[in-house]
């Protein structure tokens, strides 16, 4: 349910920042909802009633909240007389979201715990009220995070989560990735804060994409535009679709595969799992004259986002399929861009509910998935031609492993990605790329380059 900041008559009116960034949080969590689509629609349909600092106070809300929702969980423990579990979802969101304002955002507590009780008082009841008012309170009085970890005794890599947001296994995963706790901290560190918005020049010279959004050209990418500030919705070149909004990461993944040395003709590229289609936008907009593109993805609905993508490029044919058993026959692709479901642990920044939404469980289903895409993609392209296996993720289970299951067949070649782009520092990872955003500024992509032998 959503709410208005006034909901009947002689009511108080609501602060409409914080109400969005509740009815955000209460999506995710009653409906699985993802934030990162949820909150731009909310925004939009109460643009009349939301200044611009409103919106960006209720973007902070919304994504901190979700972000720090382990550590506020832990504070919130100690404070309630029974389990969080046994609260009324609403409470329990709405002493997330008064938490995070006390705790992270140092918001003085009058005005973090009033205009959370005030919220609590209308969606929940004047009971609840209440509790919001005492436990809030307590939150107040003990200070801000640093004070809250002491305070709960956490030490080595319990402290890191609690510090850093990231369920354990989680940390696991990237300290297997960094090879060691050097970076550790700091890679955690980096993929909490909000990142840039990154644009891809896609149809429109870069030079006149950067003019017109006041934007920097990006490090990685020839393509890439990097904003500090603004809506993208409101520029006349994303609205065109001839420059899309898409992390430089990706646009370096897409790009390994167009600058990978191949052998024989390059006239039929495919990209198998397409959807939304920001990839295949790109390919589409640097392939050489004369190259069909063929993008593919298994859910209808994300194939009615690539054709959207897609909408202005000639030559291209956006098919529902499943990769594994695509209707092309063996060999009809030169290049083969796999870009396989995954855990998403990569973008986080983005999507900050996923750490806690997904589980260790998540990741042999996946690699097992990205196993079986994979060989279909090295039966898709033809002997001499080449597929780029890439995943929004860096862990090892979902990234070299993989790689690794194929890399002793016969018929596979194993290519260097970090050579064709020398500009960008510390990317290597074995023969792959590994970007992070740490060092990056990007999404945490992995790429490696395979060549079937002929």
């Amino acid at each position: 349910m959503q709410h208005r900041p006034e909901s009947r008559r002689g009511a108080p009116v609501l602060d409409g920042a914080r109400l969005t960034a509740y009815d955000v949080l209460h999506g995710v969590s009653s409906r699985d909802a993802y934030a990162n689509l949820l909150l731009p629609q909310l925004l939009r349909e109460r643009a009349a009633d939301l200044s611009p600092r409103d919106a960006a106070f209720a973007t902070q809300l919304t994504y901190g909240t979700l972000r720090a929702t382990g550590t506020l969980d832990a504070v919130l423990a100690g404070l309630v007389s029974r389990p969080l579990g046994e609260l009324e979802p609403e409470l329990l969101d709405l002493l997330r979201l008064g938490a995070y304002q006390v705790i992270d955002l140092r918001v003085p507590a009058h005005a973090a715990v009033d205009t959370t009780v005030a919220l609590a008082r209308a969606i929940v009841g004047t009971g609840a009220s209440g509790l919001v008012n005492a436990v809030l309170r307590k939150v107040a009085d003990g200070g801000d995070r640093a004070a809250w970890v002491q305070a709960l005794g956490a030490t080595g890599d319990e402290r890191l989560s609690l510090l850093t947001d990231h369920p354990q296994w989680i940390i696991d995963a990237w300290r297997g990735a960094l090879g060691s706790d050097a970076e550790l901290e700091d890679a955690l560190l980096a993929d909490d804060e909000a990142p840039e918005v990154h644009l891809v020049a896609r149809s429109v010279d870069r030079a006149t994409l950067i003019a017109s959004s006041d934007g920097l050209p990006g490090p990685w990418s020839p393509y890439a535009v990097r904003l500090e500030g603004g809506d993208p919705g409101l520029l006349p070149e994303v609205r065109s679709g001839s420059a899309g909004v898409q992390d430089e990461g990706s646009q370096v993944a897409a790009l390994a595969l167009v600058r990978a040395p191949l052998d024989g003709p390059d006239a039929a590229w495919l990209d198998m799992c397409a959807g939304p289609g920001g990839k295949a936008a790109l390919l589409a907009a640097v392939r050489p004259e004369g190259v069909r593109l063929t993008a593919a993805d298994r859910s209808e609905h994300r194939v009615g986002l690539v054709a959207s993508a897609l909408r202005d490029a000639e030559d291209v044919e956006v098919l529902v399929t499943d990769g594994r058993t695509g209707p092309w026959e063996a060999g009809s692709f030169d290049r083969v861009l796999l870009d396989a479901p995954c855990t998403g642990l990569g973008a986080l920044r983005r999507r900050p509910e996923v750490r806690w939404r997904r589980t260790p469980e998540d990741v042999a289903p996946l690699a097992e998935l990205q196993r079986e895409l994979l060989d279909a993609a090295l039966v898709a392209v033809r002997p001499g031609g080449v597929v780029a296996y890439v995943t929004c993720s860096p862990h090892t289970a979902e990234t070299v492993d993989v790689v690794a299951g194929v890399a002793d067949r016969d018929d596979v070649e194993v290519l260097p990605v970090a050579p064709l782009f020398p500009g960008v520092p510390d990317a290597a990872r074995g023969d792959g790329l590994q970007l992070w955003p740490h060092r990056h500024g990007t999404d945490a992509m992995f790429v490696a380059l395979l060549r079937r032998r002929s």
